[in-house]
């Protein structure tokens, strides 16, 4: 009996598809499998791992958390750039007096209140000295009264009553003082307390300030202070080098009861000359930085969000991107790929620090492009290389190459810091000055409306900025908030908090 071909043609053909989607079924459980493997290995890092994203280089100690173990994995394939070393100079602390050269020496303007313990003398002991000990004390501020007193008088002759004007009041119809309301606003702007648990605090000197009346109090400082944010505004925006970035934070929505609204605060920073804005949108669309950035001219850098695109081909503004952001992704791949990922950062970390010695010399402009244009280009064009060459052996969707994939997708927005002295290499500057805003969230969890957003926006702009400026921010706003009243309108940009 002849065996039948085409019954055998056809199951042979039928075990060839088998084979098939047996082997894309495989390759699609693989993936998911390192996938899942990827995902365990984050969840572990945030419950158990340090959240700073320090590479330790192949070959030094490695350190683990708790008992979680690690898989052996291959050497990377050492690269041939050439190595950035640098000594970094650091300041020698002053020496301290006394017999404990290690303590702490308390700030010289600090006030000094003299307590002289005497001990019993005859009258044939003679001074021939004395022993010293400081402490750091604290009396709690007070709460007290001031009580305007202004007499009247009358003209015999003419019968006119005199009386002197009343000094100029930051709220002249509210009881709160500018040393009080200035208080309050940094309490909840900066130290990030709930209205409620100050109000609790006051209950403690036995002052019941409602709840309401204070969030009123701080709601017209806030309104009074607005033409300084509006001048903070349009200095920032006059320069040519700004950061940007954005973050949420919920607002109570008045058409939906019991629900919140995801509101933004945009921020933008001018790093140079120490000065933060925050601007809130009700939305993270492209209408949000198109609006205020429809003047702006220079370089703009951001964390790489698709909304800024729009100003890739804009004549008057150059995009720039953030290295930081590329070097967390091949960070965060080194669970899926090793041995590709620590080549990467091995390239990043010489080019952070080569930073990090600029940082340290304090050179110019000039100075900081050259070393960048002879130290950094050769480590970011064997980076450029090296990711060209391994975008081809490296699954599209897996971390690593989703991390080549991203930096080279904005190679030429990340390489243009090397071209200008006063350009960062990444957007770190503004990252800092949002971290705060996270502490604010998890306290106070929501904004009222999204004006109350809007007025919060206007205090972390000039706090953030006094911040960024060395200036104690209470000091500075109840300056301000005393001067503002008599303050000319057209000289505003006096009272901004810029250190002279």
């Amino acid at each position: 009996m002849e065996p039948d071909y085409q019954t055998i043609y056809e199951e042979n053909l039928k075990l060839k598809a088998d084979n098939k989607q047996q082997k894309e079924q495989i390759e699609s459980q693989r993936f998911e499998m390192e996938n899942l493997k990827l995902q365990l290995a984050q969840l572990r890092k945030m419950i158990y791992g340090s959240r700073q994203e320090k590479f330790v280089p192949q070959g030094a100690p490695a350190q683990l958390s708790l008992d979680l173990s690690t898989e052996d994995t291959p050497p990377p394939v050492n690269t041939s750039v050439q190595k950035i070393s640098y000594e970094r100079i650091t300041a020698q602390p002053a020496p301290t007096n006394g017999n404990h050269p290690g303590r702490y020496k308390l700030p010289e303007h600090l006030e000094r209140r003299i307590i002289e313990i005497t001990p019993e003398v005859t009258a044939s002991m003679v001074k021939i000295g004395e022993e010293i000990t400081e402490e750091l004390e604290l009396e709690p501020g007070r709460l007290y009264v001031n009580r305007y007193v202004r007499p009247k008088y009358i003209d015999k002759q003419s019968e006119q009553i005199t009386i002197a004007p009343m000094v100029d009041r930051p709220l002249p119809k509210a009881i709160v003082g500018p040393g009080l309301l200035a208080q309050m606003m940094i309490d909840k702007y900066v130290d990030h307390l709930p209205i409620y648990r100050i109000c609790e605090r006051f209950k403690r000197e036995q002052v019941n300030i409602p709840y309401n009346t204070m969030v009123d109090w701080i709601g017209q400082g806030i309104r009074l202070i607005e033409p300084l944010y509006g001048a903070l505004k349009r200095k920032i925006l006059s320069s040519d080098y700004i950061h940007a970035d954005e973050t949420g934070i919920k607002v109570m929505d008045k058409d939906r009861k019991g629900s919140t609204h995801q509101g933004w605060f945009w921020v933008y920073q001018n790093s140079i000359e120490g000065l933060v804005l925050f601007d809130y949108q009700p939305t993270r669309s492209r209408a949000a930085p198109r609006e205020i950035l429809k003047d702006f001219k220079g370089h703009l850098q951001t964390d790489g969000y698709g909304v800024y695109d729009l100003y890739k081909d804009n004549e008057e503004i150059t995009l720039m991107h953030c290295m930081a952001h590329a070097r967390r992704m091949f960070y965060e791949a080194q669970f899926n790929d090793a041995p590709r990922s620590q080549q990467a950062l091995d390239l990043f970390q010489q080019l952070y620090a080569l930073e990090r010695q600029i940082k340290d010399q304090q050179w110019d402009e000039e100075q900081i492009r050259l070393e960048r244009q002879l130290k950094a280009t050769p480590v970011l064009e064997q980076l450029h290389t090296w990711m060209t060459k391994n975008v081809l052996e490296v699954l599209p969707k897996s971390p690593i190459g989703k991390a080549i994939a991203y930096t080279l997708g904005r190679w030429k927005e990340l390489t243009i810091y090397i071209t200008d002295g006063k350009l960062n290499i990444d957007n770190n500057p503004v990252e800092n000055s949002i971290r705060p805003i996270a502490i604010g969230r998890k306290n106070y969890l929501f904004a009222g409306s999204h004006e109350a957003a809007s007025r919060s926006a206007m205090l972390y702009s000039l706090l953030g900025t006094c911040k960024l400026q060395g200036i104690n921010p209470l000091d500075w706003l109840k300056s301000t908030l005393l001067a503002l009243p008599s303050h000319p309108i057209n000289r505003v940009d006096e009272l901004l908090p810029l250190a002279k």
